[in-house]
């Protein structure tokens, strides 16, 4: 919630990328897998809502061919961080954005990548 108060406070527009909803999703989606009893999978279910309907008062900036270009582009030129957090770095520069992240120091590897680490 401090993020999301901080991003309120500054007045600034705020989005996140495809590449994160996906990896949201996954991991609601392989929780409910993993619980088998009917039962046990309500508060999985009901948290993968939560994100759904969190999700779907944002824009959703998309994975597009000029994003996987800068992917392959990074790739050949030795970029070595996480694939999704490669994807996530160049849908936010195709975009001319500014990322929010924890993990300034993988993304700081990026070239032209704006982080800003708003919780630090």
């Amino acid at each position: 919630m401090e993020l999301l108060e901080r991003i309120h406070a500054s007045g600034q527009s705020a989005a996140t990328t495809i590449v994160t909803v996906e990896e949201q999703l996954r991991g609601w989606l392989s929780e409910i897998h993993r619980l088998t009893a009917p039962h046990q999978q309500v508060m999985a279910y009901g948290r993968l809502q939560d994100h759904i309907e969190f999700f779907a008062a944002w824009t959703v900036l998309s994975w597009n061919a000029e994003a996987a270009d800068l992917f392959v582009g990074f790739r050949r030129a030795g970029v070595r961080i996480g694939s999704m957090d490669l994807k996530i770095a160049c849908i936010v520069l195709v975009h001319d954005a500014t990322l929010l992240t924890r993990n300034a120091t993988d993304f700081a590897q990026v070239p032209e990548l704006r982080v800003e680490n708003w919780l630090a």
